[in-house]
C-alpha cells in the first residue's frame, strides 16, 4: 500500500526580477490575483487535493509570506469591532488552511528549480511521495490540477507523475519538453530545446508528484544549462537509473504569472471566472474600443 500523499513543497525562493521594482521588497508569489496573492491560490489547490502539510521554500527577506499565513490580531480586532464578520472569517481562515513549514534556500546552493527540493528533503520521509509546485504557475480546472496527478499516482506503480500541456511549436524553447518512448512512457525531459530540435510540443509546467528517487538525484546532480540546478535533469537521471514517471495532460487551463504580460492575462481569466465580478468585468471588456 502506498502512503497517502499529504505533503507539498512550494518553490518560492526566486527574485522576481521581471517584476522589479514591485518585487524589490516582496516576493513575486505575494502579488495579487484580484484579492488574494498568487501563493494563496496554490495553497488552496493543495488543500482541495488532500494536502495537509505545506512546505514553502523561501529566501532571505521573504518573511511577508510567513506573516500572511499567520493570524493578524490587530486587523482581526478592527474587523470585529466594525462588524465586518465576513471579512473577519476570511482572514481568520487563512492560518487554518494547512500546517505550514518554512525553509530558507541558502545562498550556498546553486540557483535553479530543483534547489527547493534539496532544501525540503529532510522533511520528506524515505517512503513517501510529495507534491511539488512552482510558485508562479496557476491552473483553472474543475478538478484541482494536483488532485488529477495524485489520482494517477495512486492508481499506477510509478515514482512520479508530471503535469503537461501542449504549447505552440514556436514556444517550445521556453519550456522543458517531454520526450516519450515507444510505449508512450516518459523517456526524457529536454530543457528549453531549440525550435526544430524539440521531441514534442508537450511542455512541463509547475506541478509534479515525486518521490525519493528524484530527491536522491537532486542531491548529487551537478548544475546544467545556465549554471542552474534543473529538476528536469534530475528526473531524466532518475529515469536512466530505472525510475518510472507518467505524463498527465492536465484537464484545465494552465496560466503562468512569470512575467508581466502573462500575469495580466491571468488576472483577466480569473476575474472572468468570479461570480461576484465576472459579469460586470466581461461587460466592461466588451465596451472597450479595442483595435
Amino acid at each position: 500500500m502506498k502512503r497517502k500523499i499529504t505533503k507539498a513543497v512550494i518553490a518560492a525562493a526566486g527574485y522576481g526580477t521581471r517584476f522589479l521594482p514591485a518585487t524589490k521588497n516582496q516576493p513575486k508569489e505575494m502579488l495579487p490575483i484580484i484579492d488574494k496573492p498568487i501563493i494563496h491560490y496554490l495553497v488552496e489547490e493543495c488543500v482541495a487535493s488532500g494536502i495537509t502539510d505545506i512546505i514553502i521554500v523561501t529566501r532571505a527577506g521573504q518573511g511577508i509570506m510567513e506573516d500572511y499565513f499567520d493570524n493578524h490580531m490587530e486587523l482581526e480586532y478592527v474587523l470585529e469591532e466594525n462588524g465586518k464578520k465576513d471579512l473577519l472569517r476570511k482572514v481568520q481562515q487563512i492560518p487554518t488552511l494547512a500546517n505550514f513549514v518554512y525553509v530558507r534556500q541558502k545562498k550556498n546552493l546553486p540557483y535553479g528549480n530543483a534547489s527547493p527540493i534539496y532544501c525540503a528533503a529532510p522533511l520528506i520521509d524515505d517512503d513517501e511521495a510529495f507534491a511539488y509546485l512552482f510558485g508562479d504557475d496557476m491552473v483553472l480546472s474543475e478538478t484541482p490540477c494536483l488532485k488529477q496527478l495524485i489520482d494517477v499516482y495512486d492508481k499506477e506503480d510509478v515514482n512520479g507523475v508530471i503535469a503537461t500541456q501542449p504549447v505552440p511549436l514556436n514556444q517550445v524553447s521556453r519550456y522543458g519538453i517531454i520526450k516519450l518512448n515507444k510505449k508512450n512512457q516518459l523517456e526524457e525531459i529536454v530543457e528549453k530545446p531549440k525550435i526544430g530540435k524539440n521531441p514534442s510540443n508537450l511542455a512541463v509546467f509547475g506541478r509534479f508528484i515525486l518521490d525519493q528517487k528524484v530527491i536522491e538525484e537532486v542531491k548529487k546532480m551537478k548544475t546544467g544549462k545556465g549554471g542552474e540546478l534543473w529538476l528536469t535533469d534530475s528526473i531524466t537521471s532518475a529515469i536512466k537509473r530505472g525510475a518510472k514517471f507518467l505524463v498527465h495532460k492536465v484537464e484545465g487551463e494552465w496560466l503562468t504569472t512569470g512575467d508581466p504580460l502573462n500575469y495580466m492575462q491571468t488576472q483577466v481569466r480569473f476575474a472572468l471566472e468570479r461570480e461576484d465580478i465576472g459579469p460586470q468585468f466581461r461587460n466592461y471588456l466588451r465596451a472597450l474600443k479595442l483595435y
